[in-house]
């Protein structure tokens, strides 16, 4: 029963996560949150759902135009791959670069949320996360791989977004704490 236990706790993260997501402002605080409910869970501290909503209360101050900004910037990105996608001249090159452009956002913004403590400032977790990605290329070829296959499995089976953003947590975490060299 014990083995089943993580796996639990990133079902429990992945649904807290997307019904604290859902007004889109509380995104980089919910996985923040989710992430530290992760870390919770294998240092062996509470992972009551009470302790969850503290944790995004106190990723809110700053959490919150972070998210805004992310939110934004996928939103530009995504209709530039709309726009360019209905075949304009040298499309392809500029698609690739938002692609790129967004995987790497995607990268910084889940290794943001998975070093966030409570008190830290948002600025210097995403100066530091990007400089992490940027350095650690294996690592963030690993939370870029969970993203994929969050894409995949969901794509394939839909009901399992919940439990598979619990497990894209739980693999930012993991990236997170592993030992680098």
């Amino acid at each position: 029963m014990r083995k089943l236990a993580l796996l639990g706790e990133c079902l429990t993260a992945g649904l807290l996560v997307l019904l604290v997501a859902l007004p889109v402002v509380t995104l980089v605080p919910a996985l923040a949150a989710g992430c530290a409910h992760v870390k919770a869970h294998v240092d062996g501290e509470t992972t009551a759902v009470r302790a969850f909503f503290a944790r995004v209360r106190s990723a809110l101050p700053g959490g919150w135009q972070l998210s805004l900004g992310v939110v934004a910037a996928f939103a530009v990105l995504a209709v530039d791959l709309v726009v360019l996608g209905a075949g304009l001249a040298g499309g392809a090159v500029v698609m690739a670069i938002c692609s790129a452009t967004a995987a790497g956002l995607a990268v910084v913004v889940l290794r943001s949320a998975a070093t966030w403590s409570p008190g830290a400032r948002w600025g210097a977790v995403v100066r530091e996360a990007a400089r992490r990605a940027a350095a650690d290329a294996r690592g963030s070829s690993l939370v870029l791989m969970a993203l994929g296959v969050l894409v995949v499995v969901t794509w394939q089976l839909p009901a399992l977004f919940v439990p598979m953003v619990g497990c894209v947590l739980m693999a930012a975490v993991a990236v997170e704490r592993r030992p680098v060299g």
